[in-house]
């Protein structure tokens, strides 16, 4: 996911992040089931549910109402320091579909971008998939696919309908930093790799104790409910779907070692120290507009995004076992019952590929004179070594303060010449994607991921 650090615009009036919890709002979360597959014995539904992400949610002082994060900005009283911020606040349940709009039925998940409520609205969301009231669903994706239904006909040039992997720990770091009271049940313990400064509790100067990201905290300028703190949080990511209506990347961001780690000021990256993180922020993307072909994806193109379809994600290894290491992500799509297999690279210097693999990448950074971050940081091999201790299952909507989603759906950067190679992203126009504008124009829009599948190579999916 690009500019990651975006998401801390996902906004909801006077939200926050703690680590105790509150009492005035039963955290109750909307069920959704999926389904497990296997090669010989088809496939069987597992009952789950899903979880809000804490950063969203509204945190105040134990036993009153009085918010400890009002706008983006915390209270000098109540968050003196880290410690005692963490101290003071507590993480309260969710509203989810009156507060959030966040609705599920059966195996179909609903964010709504623009949910109106008492306090104003919410703009955006992330959630997260469980196993238990207690933990994430945890998924070891090698030698594995990854099937899910999607609608993005209803998401414009600026949106982004997000579903991808995280190694976030599957409590929420509850065992690992003992004054994390709230855990996975509460959404917390988010990480990516592009080491977020937006999250507002983070584990804190000893490394078994959970604190507050209150110190250094700045508002930000073009976001009344938005800020950075000193600290981020860096973990792999692999991003299976970013998408709306124009455009779609799938991408590995790998990192180094396995693990959560938290991160401060530079060495988080960022605009001023973009590749001086333990992650690589940019990734290797495959976007079909990108990589020469410009008729594959979008309203009535090959993968026609004024319906729904389904999107086939398979990550094979060197030794066709859950036990190897990362050697290729091939991608498929599934459409009014016809199996369209993934556009082919069409770039000077490239191979002409349908699939992420190692060659792939060194070509891609080659042809578009891109850092390779990518390749520093371990490229397959490094995210694979995360894939098998497992990862989380998030899915999102959000809009982009910092680069108005032009990295994924029009020319970016937007003073690059558009003829060369990478630069092409989709079709949205470079003035485009302004959160205030796709705010107002897309406040109906919304992503439905529904019919979730996981399990061996060819057992998610069929033709008609």
């Amino acid at each position: 996911m690009f500019p990651k650090t975006t998401l801390v615009f996902f906004t909801l009036i006077s939200c926050a992040l703690g680590q105790g919890i509150g009492t005035y709002q039963a955290e109750t979360h909307p069920s959704l089931t999926w389904q497990k597959c296997t090669a010989g014995g088809g496939c069987t539904s597992t009952s789950g549910s899903v979880v809000l992400d804490s950063n969203w949610r509204w945190v105040h002082t134990a036993g009153d109402y009085t918010n400890c994060y009002t706008g983006n900005t915390w209270d000098s009283t109540l968050c003196s320091d880290n410690v005692a911020c963490a101290q003071n606040c507590v993480l309260e349940g969710a509203d989810y579909s009156g507060t959030y709009g966040i609705s599920t039925s059966g195996n179909a998940l609903t964010l709504k971008f623009i949910q109106p409520n008492s306090n104003g609205k919410n703009v955006g969301s992330r959630v997260y998939l469980m196993e238990s009231d207690s933990k994430y669903q945890m998924f070891n994706v090698l030698n594995q696919e990854f099937t899910f239904d999607v609608d993005v006909s209803g998401l414009p040039c600026g949106l982004n309908g997000a579903l991808y992997f995280s190694a976030m720990e599957a409590d929420g770091g509850l065992s690992r930093f003992p004054t994390n009271k709230a855990g996975a049940k509460y959404g917390t313990g988010y990480c990516d790799s592009q080491c977020p400064r937006d999250i507002k509790f983070i584990n804190g100067e000893e490394i078994y104790f959970l604190q507050a990201n209150a110190e250094g905290w700045s508002g930000s300028d073009n976001d009344p409910n938005a800020g950075m703190g000193n600290y981020g949080t860096c973990c792999n990511e692999m991003d299976i779907w970013e998408a709306n209506s124009i455009s779609t990347a799938y991408t590995p961001h790998p990192c180094d070692g396995t693990q959560q780690e938290r991160c401060e000021g530079d060495a988080c990256g960022g605009a001023d120290n973009r590749y001086g993180s333990i992650c690589d922020p940019d990734g290797c993307d495959f976007n079909s507009f990108r990589m020469g072909d410009q008729s594959f994806y979008g309203p009535g193109a090959t993968v026609d995004t004024s319906s729904k379809f389904t999107v086939v994600t398979q990550f094979l290894t060197d030794s066709n076992s859950t036990s190897g290491t990362l050697s290729e992500i091939r991608r498929l799509y599934v459409q009014n019952g016809r199996v369209i297999q993934n556009s082919v690279v069409n770039v000077p210097g490239m191979t002409a590929g349908d699939s992420i693999t190692q060659q792939y990448c060194d070509e891609a950074k080659a042809a578009f004179g891109d850092t390779d971050s990518f390749g520093d940081h371990g490229g397959l091999a490094g995210i694979s070594a995360s894939m098998q201790v497992g990862m989380v299952l998030v899915m999102s909507v959000w809009d982009d303060h910092a680069a108005n989603m032009l990295w994924l759906d029009s020319n970016y950067p937007t003073d690059a010449d558009a003829s060369q190679p990478g630069t092409a992203r989709g079709t949205c126009p470079t003035s485009s994607g302004a959160p205030a504008d796709v705010e107002a124009s897309a406040a109906n829009a919304q992503g439905i991921y529904s019919n979730i599948k996981f399990g061996d190579i060819g057992s998610t999916f069929t033709a008609a």
